[in-house]
């Protein structure tokens, strides 16, 4: 394999080194486009640019296209108006999939001659939330990511050969964008253009190929379960795991079913790739990445990656061991003070995740009338299991008994709620902010739609009973059960909403409660109105049997 420096992209054409597919691109025809966009952006006098595209290929194009034409490049997180009001007056042009914004055709104009990317005068901005949620503006230059893609290359090239990037994680950010664009760019590896946000598509894609690698998150990660082709999807060369903490159990369920541990990836918008791992071993720093720590026992990183003189002083708490890998201890900006005595969030949300029923813990300030500790929970398949059996305030007072043995009774969570996953933001991180709100918030009382379907005005919908659902408290306590009248009234209201009724209830039949709906079970719902006859037919079914079904009358106007 030829590897062509991220400076010298622009130099030859190449059309016999693939880029992507559906539609094809190589290399010659998107060096055309790059020298054809930097024309029209020169023509144009554009300096700063604001780029946001969800197809990988056009990103490519955008930032080569740009570079080549002396233009910065600004990557926000999104485009929500708040997003582009902070960031308008810093930016000339948005370079967007959306027709109100430029558009890469719109700017073609006769090619630029081809010339060597200046690696300091080439710069990329990219946009992070940061631990606190507030917006925060990260300055590149085209040496850092270059001495960044070379390094991987440096791991991981000869074992991943030709193989095909599959992308589940936003070329938006640090993590995407090295992995699915700027790495295999280099290396002459082709990659996908899409996005691919479920297991389904991920299977899909890799089928397509005889060789491919897997660049995610760990929330696709969590969520591949027994229903995937396991010995087809064995052949992935490598399972890249980057932007949050990838559980063990999750881990652990990679290696068993494809026979490799997933490479997670440390790092940071602010300090590029730190280093890497795979199961449960030290962290191993990236070829050149230098670590001390402070007075506080805090990492400092002084990088290739990083500004040339500068050191990143995290607020990552961590022991390094004499071999120079590291392990992370939590981060020092998460200590609260209760009734004067400090206490580390991080500290418990590991003793909890210790526990067999704890797959993911998160803890925050519930302030209410005197502050206390509030703990956002993912409950591991023998948690689920016990909430099932033995009912929610078995569970929790388990589980504060566990964390006695850790902390003083201050300490202890007042308040639980049980979640399907985390809620993670689009750079895998869940702010403080949120995890508070969320303790404040009321359990749930409707499912989780995850799918939904709609075929000659019949709607299938997969739905997901939320594990802290407000109904299992009071039916029953101790073996939790979906009350059948809540089954009812949801069938009724999601009829509402995509059926578009508007009858009032006026009674049921041949209603039937045949299989138990429990804590985080899947269901499949199916609705079919009968105008005619002013009845709603209603099924809920498992993967096995028919759990209810029935038919609810509906009147011609609401009562």
């Amino acid at each position: 394999m030829n590897w062509i420096r991220l400076e010298q992209l622009l130099l030859k054409e190449l059309p016999a080194r693939a880029v992507t597919c559906a539609p094809a691109l190589d290399h010659a025809r998107l060096r055309e486009q790059a020298l054809g966009l930097a024309a029209g952006l020169q023509a144009r006098g554009v300096q700063r640019m604001a780029v946001h595209l969800e197809d990988a290929a056009e990103l490519a194009v955008a930032l080569l296209g740009a570079w080549r034409a002396g233009v910065s490049v600004l990557l926000p997180a999104d485009l929500q108006p708040q997003t582009r009001q902070r960031w308008a007056a810093e930016v000339d042009l948005w370079l967007t999939d959306h027709s109100d914004d430029a558009q890469l055709i719109d700017l073609q104009q006769a090619p630029l001659t081809a010339a060597e990317l200046n690696l300091d005068h080439c710069h990329l901005s990219l946009c992070t939330s940061g631990s606190s949620g507030e917006p925060k503006r990260i300055d590149k230059t085209l040496r850092q990511l270059a001495n960044e893609v070379e390094a991987l290359e440096h791991l991981w090239g000869a074992e991943l050969g030709q193989a095909w990037i599959i992308g589940s994680v936003a070329t938006q950010h640090i993590y995407g964008l090295l992995f699915r664009v700027l790495w295999p760019l280099c290396a002459g590896r082709p990659f996908l253009r899409r996005q691919l946000a479920f297991p389904e598509d991920l299977q899909r894609a890799s089928r397509e190929h005889p060789a491919f690698a897997w660049v995610a998150s760990p929330a696709l990660l969590k969520r591949m379960g027994d229903n995937l082709d396991w010995p087809a999807l064995s052949a992935v060369r490598r399972v890249f795991s980057s932007g949050g903490a990838l559980p063990f159990e999750a881990a652990q369920s990679l290696h068993r079913r494809l026979q490799q541990w997933p490479t997670e990836i440390l790092g940071s918008s602010e300090t590029g790739g730190i280093a890497w791992r795979q199961g449960q071993a030290l962290w191993q720093p990236f070829a050149g990445v230098e670590l001390s720590q402070d007075e506080h026992g805090a990492l400092l990183i002084a990088s290739p990656y990083l500004p040339a003189g500068h050191v990143e002083h995290t607020a990552d708490a961590a022991r390094i061991a004499a071999d120079g890998r590291f392990e992370l201890l939590g981060r020092l900006d998460r200590i609260v003070k209760l009734e004067e005595k400090r206490i580390s969030l991080p500290m418990l949300e590991q003793a909890l995740v210790a526990h067999d029923w704890v797959a993911e813990a998160r803890l925050g300030v519930v302030q209410e009338n005197r502050a206390s500790l509030g703990a956002l929970l993912v409950l591991s398949d023998a948690g689920l299991f016990a909430l099932r059996e033995h009912g929610r305030r078995h569970l929790c007072e388990t589980l504060r008994r566990h964390l006695a043995q850790h902390c003083e009774t201050l300490a202890l969570p007042r308040r639980w709620r049980l979640l399907r996953q985390l809620p993670l933001n689009a750079q895998g991180k869940l702010p403080q902010a949120d995890v508070e709100a969320l303790l404040l918030a009321p359990r749930p009382k409707t499912p989780q739609v995850l799918e939904q379907t709609e075929t000659d005005g019949e709607w299938s919908l997969q739905l997901s009973v939320p594990p802290d659902l407000a109904y299992f408290s009071g039916h029953f306590p101790k073996a939790p059960v979906l009350p059948g009248v809540v089954q009812v009234e949801w069938a009724l209201d999601l009829a509402r909403q995509l059926l578009n009724l508007t009858g009032a209830f006026a009674g049921m039949e041949v209603l039937k409660f045949q299989q138990l709906v429990r804590p985080g079970d899947e269901v499949q719902l199916h609705l079919r109105f009968d105008a005619e006859r002013g009845k709603l037919y209603f099924a809920y079914r498992n993967a096995t049997a028919t759990c209810s079904s029935g038919r609810i009358l509906l009147g011609t106007t609401d009562a």
